[in-house]
């Protein structure tokens, strides 16, 4: 059940020729696939494409009709292998993932497919998932594009850019037998605007067609001594077939400016911020009208030799903007350049960040250096002029621009803003794991725990401050192995159900099988594959159309050799948490204990339940919810439940009693009554404050005769409580 659903959006990818098309930038990436007579369509989520493979899922039975096969893969290295599909048939295929960490896991099949190379076009969808809102280590898919030789498209993120650059992928990737691989920012993929759609293709050759006559080419499997003419093939005949194409059908575009003798080259994914950075120096409108000539780069590999020198040509100096390091196409640029003995200079990452995200506020910092020492004229404010230098007048009317990423804004606004770290949200089954594992942690000391990608990440964090490192989707158990000494302290491993499927049942249980690695692994099953959006996975409970569910992971690591296995299908059970994790670390029974915790994923089970409620509330059926609190004459306010828990709900307001000045611990509204505070009260033996209550909506006739008596009875308890303390009244 991913978070959110398409149903209503995919219907406009039946849309045909000369129709509007408005939407999302994921939805027109996949009427783009449709028009180019994709044949087959993978991938495996991650941001920031996770939308895309919810949006093709969610139009299975549009691409069944055109005879589209969609398949949501196991991981990046299925999607890629798929393509091979291309290699021998001239059938069009598409696959996605996020960003580098996909690239890495696909990276032996992708090798292999660029080596061999293919007969029909395919496409790498990569989510390029670089800057200040990204979950991953900061790398570039630039280095993966110069390290197997495909070509790598950055389109100018508006809806016509990218569709034209999906079908033009394709196309280029026929014309050199080359995979391509497409690369879309966050911003790019959520872009909203509109286009020209045209009709959707069903593919010219059918994947049952292929079937009925198989056909190979042993000169593009990749094994000696084939592989050296493919590295031939490459340089003399893919390479220039790629950039003639480039060349011919104007994949980079050059827009023109009244400023000859400079000029700026650029990423195409980064033409919105720099159009809006001009914008803000009056150096450009909102509509792309500028000052200085721009060489926009949809195709940042490979480079077209001869289209660079020939926008450098007259320039005295050109600013190359490229997001991210290391430098790969300033590099590249000085080495054209000089090889065309022009002596145009090339500012860059001088005046611009080695690294980090190119905002517009960053933007602007460098364009202002860059224009200080090229076109001070084209200044307008007076403190950026050069000594002696008048400024000119402007095409454009420049806006005031506040820069709140100075130092100074971020030290004010920390003293009203208090940080905000990633967490669990409220009612999460996961959180409870990690409270028993702190709990146990003060009985049987500290543990070298190793953490995995995905929400249980999260308890890195305080107020958990568990985890040593993470390597990677699934690698929990595989992070570990070089502490599998003999008789040595037990570490702990954690991994997720979406890591398990992955491939953390080879990495991690099959290799602790096979190395007797005497250590503990937690599997966290939430049903779904919920870092990524909350897709179905093998062992999701729920039944899927063009799915086989329901797997049980018990049963797979079983199948693999496991003896000590434990599933708890309950992780708010605090108690039974703790007995189960205290008896992994504690048992005699040599190797890998296996603790599978069962709980959904909140998040998940909140969509699927409060439509639900709120038809039942709207039809006026009896509605009853639990809700926990706290008594605050009761409550000392300690707040180790917070400490222990750390849910979003629980939080502190001042104390009712004059005489008591800490503040005591509250529930929120928000809370969805999943009793672990309570649970945590009583593991920890705090204080009895905590209480449940259900909250119950169109009561029927017996649900207001008990709370009508028992305001009674608790009104005269109260009455008499009063008059006890009056005697004491002076």
């Amino acid at each position: 059940m991913a978070e959110r659903s398409f149903v209503n959006e995919v219907k406009k990818l039946r849309s045909g020729a000369g129709e509007e098309f408005h939407g999302e930038g994921i939805l027109a990436v996949t009427k783009a696939l449709l028009q180019s007579g994709v044949a087959y369509v993978g991938g495996y989520q991650g941001a920031p494409i996770s939308h895309l493979l919810d949006v093709l899922n969610d139009a299975n039975d549009i691409l069944e009709e055109l005879g589209v096969h969609f398949e949501s893969s196991s991981g990046e290295a299925t999607a890629a292998a798929s393509l091979a599909a291309s290699v021998n048939y001239p059938l069009r295929g598409a696959v996605a993932w996020k960003s580098t960490v996909g690239t890495n896991v696909a990276s032996d099949a992708l090798a292999n497919l660029a080596s061999g190379g293919v007969m029909g076009g395919a496409l790498i969808v990569v989510g390029e998932d670089y800057g200040e809102g990204s979950s991953i280590m900061q790398e570039r898919t630039h280095a993966f594009a110069m390290k197997s030789q495909f070509w790598l498209l950055d389109p100018r993120p508006n809806l016509t850019s990218i569709v034209e650059m999906v079908e033009k992928g394709f196309e280029l990737s026929e014309a050199s037998s080359t995979p391509v691989m497409l690369q879309l920012r966050i911003r790019a993929c959520h872009v909203h605007g509109k286009f020209i759609a045209k009709d959707n293709q069903r593919p010219p050759l059918s994947l049952r067609d292929a079937l009925d006559r198989p056909d190979r080419d042993t000169g593009r499997i990749v094994l000696p001594p084939a592989t050296f003419v493919h590295e031939k093939e490459k340089v003399e005949n893919r390479w220039p077939a790629a950039q003639e194409f480039i060349r011919k059908h104007g994949l980079n575009e050059v827009f023109d400016g009244t400023e000859d003798n400079i000029g700026l080259i650029l990423q195409g994914g980064l033409y919105n911020s720099v159009i809006r950075a001009l914008e803000k120096l009056g150096l450009a409108d909102s509509y792309g009208e500028c000052s200085i000539p721009m060489y926009v780069l949809n195709v940042t590999y490979p480079l077209v030799d001869d289209e660079v020198r020939k926008f450098c040509t007259n320039k005295r100096a050109v600013l190359l903007i490229e997001e991210g390091q290391p430098d790969f196409l300033e590099q590249a640029l000085h080495s054209i350049l000089r090889k065309g003995d022009l002596q145009t200079r090339l500012f860059g990452k001088d005046v611009l960040p080695m690294a980090g995200e190119y905002t517009a506020a960053t933007l602007m910092g460098g364009m202002k250096k860059f224009l200080g020492s090229t076109a001070p004229h084209l200044l307008s404010q007076p403190e950026d002029r050069l000594e002696g230098v008048e400024a000119q007048p402007l095409t454009f009317k420049p806006e005031a621009w506040e820069d709140s990423s100075s130092p100074a804004k971020f030290e004010a606004l920390s003293e009203v803003v208090p940080a905000r770290p990633p967490g669990f949200c409220t009612g999460c089954p996961e959180r409870p794991i990690f409270t028993a594992m702190k709990l146990v942690e003060k009985d049987l000391g500290p543990r070298h725990v190793s953490a995995d990608i995905g929400c249980h990440l999260f308890s890195i964090l305080p107020p958990f401050n568990i985890g040593h490192t993470t390597m990677g989707y699934g690698l929990g158990g595989a992070g570990a192995t070089a502490f599998n000494v003999p008789d040595a302290r037990r570490t702990i491993s954690v991994m997720g159900d979406g890591g398990f499927w992955h491939n953390g049942l080879t990495t991690g249980v099959t290799n602790a099988i096979f190395n007797e690695y005497d250590s503990v692994l937690l599997i966290i099953d939430n049903g779904y594959s919920a870092a990524t959006g909350g897709q179905d996975i093998p062992s999701s409970h729920a039944s899927v159309p063009h799915r086989n569910t329901g797997h049980s992971i018990e049963e797979a690591v079983r199948g693999v050799g496991a003896k000590w296995v434990r599933t708890l299908t309950n992780t708010y059970d605090l108690a039974g948490m703790q007995k189960t994790l205290r008896e992994a670390l504690t048992t005699e029974e040599k190797g890998p204990k296996i603790i599978i915790a069962q709980s959904e994923c909140m998040l998940n089970l909140e969509r699927r339940e409060k439509p639900k409620r709120r038809e039942r509330l709207k039809k006026g059926t009896r509605v009853v919810q639990n809700r926990f609190g706290v008594d605050s004459d009761t409550c000392t306010g300690d707040k180790a439940c917070i400490r222990l828990s750390g849910c979003p709900s629980l939080s502190v307001k001042p104390n009712p009693d004059p005489l008591r000045p800490d503040p005591v611990t509250y529930v929120k509204n928000s809370c969805v009554g999943c009793g672990l505070c309570g649970e945590v009260a009583h593991a920890a033996v705090l204080c009895p404050s905590f209480y449940r209550a259900q909250i119950v909506s169109n009561p029927n006739w017996k649900d207001q005769f008990v709370a009508r008596w028992r305001g009674k009875f608790i009104g005269a308890l109260q009455r008499l409580s009063e008059r006890r303390l009056a005697k004491y009244a002076v």
